[in-house]
C-alpha cells in the first residue's frame, strides 16, 4: 500500500488526503500545534493523525507539501530536516501556489530527496471533484499514478521543475486578478449605493455574484504572498511586476476585513449585501 504523507492538511491538504484515501492509500499527518479548524478537516477526511512532521517523512512514500506560498520555503526546510533525522526518503510534491524562481529554492533546500514541481487548479475534491494537479519534474509520472480515485485530474507537463509553478502563476493571476477586481469593483458599488444594479448588468454579461469573493476573502491573507510571486514571476518574463504588486495590496486590504476573519464554510449563505458590508475595514 502507497503511503501519503499530507503537509499539511488545511482545506485544500485535508481534500486530496481524502481522495487518496478513497483511492485506498494510506494518508498519514500531523496536526501537532496547528488550529482546531485543521485537526477538525483532517479528522473529517479519515486521515491517519502522527505525533509530528518526523514521524510522517518516516513512514511516507510520497509528501504533498499544501501549504500557504508563504510557508513553502519553510515546510521544505522542515521536511529535509526530519528526513536527515529519520533516514526517510519520500518523493516531496511541492503543489504550493509559487513562482518557478521559488520553486527552485524549494528543491535546493529539499536536497537530496527526489523532487516534483505542483500546482493545483481547482477547489479541494471534497468541495467539488475534478480539480487538476499539474506536475513537472522527473519523478511527476509517480505523482500522478497516486490513486486520486478519480477525484483528481493529474496531468504531467515535463521533466523540468519550474514548469508546473509556471502554469499556476500564470492561470492564478487570471482567477485571483479577477476575483481582485470585481472585489474591488462590488465595495465600490456599495459604497455609491448601486449594488444591486451592478450585480444584475455583470450577470447579464456572464460574470459571477458574490460567492466567489466571500470564499476568497477567508484566505485573502495568503493570497498576498501569492499575488507577489505572480508579480515576480512575470518581472522574471521581462514584464511589469506593479499590477500584481498593486493586487498583493489589495488582498492585504481585504485581510483586514470581518469577513477574512471567517472560514469558506462561513460564507456559504452570505446575502450580497451583508459580504460588501464585511468587506468594509475595521
Amino acid at each position: 500500500m502507497t503511503i501519503v504523507g499530507i503537509v499539511s492538511p488545511g482545506f485544500m491538504g485535508a481534500g486530496l488526503g481524502q481522495a487518496l484515501r478513497t483511492g485506498g492509500a494510506r494518508v498519514v499527518t500531523s496536526v501537532t500545534a496547528r488550529s482546531a479548524r485543521t485537526h477538525r478537516l483532517a479528522t473529517q477526511a479519515g486521515l491517519e493523525l502522527l505525533p509530528s512532521l518526523a514521524d510522517v517523512v518516516a513512514a511516507a512514500d510520497v509528501i504533498l507539501s499544501v501549504t500557504p506560498p508563504g510557508q513553502a520555503l519553510a515546510a521544505a526546510h522542515a521536511i529535509a530536516t526530519a528526513a536527515r533525522e529519520t533516514g526517510g526518503s519520500p518523493i516531496v510534491a511541492d503543489l504550493n501556489a509559487v513562482s518557478p524562481e521559488t520553486m527552485a529554492a524549494v528543491a535546493k533546500a529539499l536536497g537530496s530527496l527526489p523532487v516534483v514541481d505542483g500546482s493545483i487548479s481547482g477547489p479541494p475534491p471534497t468541495a467539488e471533484p475534478g480539480a487538476h494537479i499539474y506536475l513537472s519534474g522527473p519523478q511527476a509520472a509517480a505523482v500522478a499514478a497516486l490513486p486520486w480515485a478519480d477525484q483528481v485530474v493529474p496531468v504531467v507537463l515535463g521533466p523540468e521543475i519550474g514548469t508546473a509553478s509556471a502554469l499556476k502563476m500564470c492561470t492564478a493571476s487570471v482567477y485571483k486578478g479577477l476575483n481582485a477586481l470585481l472585489t474591488q469593483a462590488l465595495r465600490t458599488a456599495g459604497h455609491h449605493g448601486v449594488l444591486d444594479p451592478v450585480l444584475a448588468d455583470l450577470a447579464r454579461t456572464g460574470f459571477p455574484g458574490t460567492s466567489g469573493i466571500a470564499r476568497s476573502s477567508t484566505k485573502a491573507a495568503r493570497y498576498v504572498d501569492e499575488m507577489r510571486e505572480i508579480a515576480a514571476t512575470q518581472s522574471s518574463a521581462g514584464l511589469t511586476p506593479a499590477l500584481f504588486q498593486a493586487f498583493a495590496a489589495v488582498y492585504a486590504e481585504i485581510a483586514t476585513t470581518p469577513l477574512a476573519q471567517g472560514t469558506p464554510e462561513s460564507t456559504a449563505d452570505l446575502p450580497p449585501v451583508e459580504i460588501i458590508t464585511r468587506l468594509t475595514p475595521n
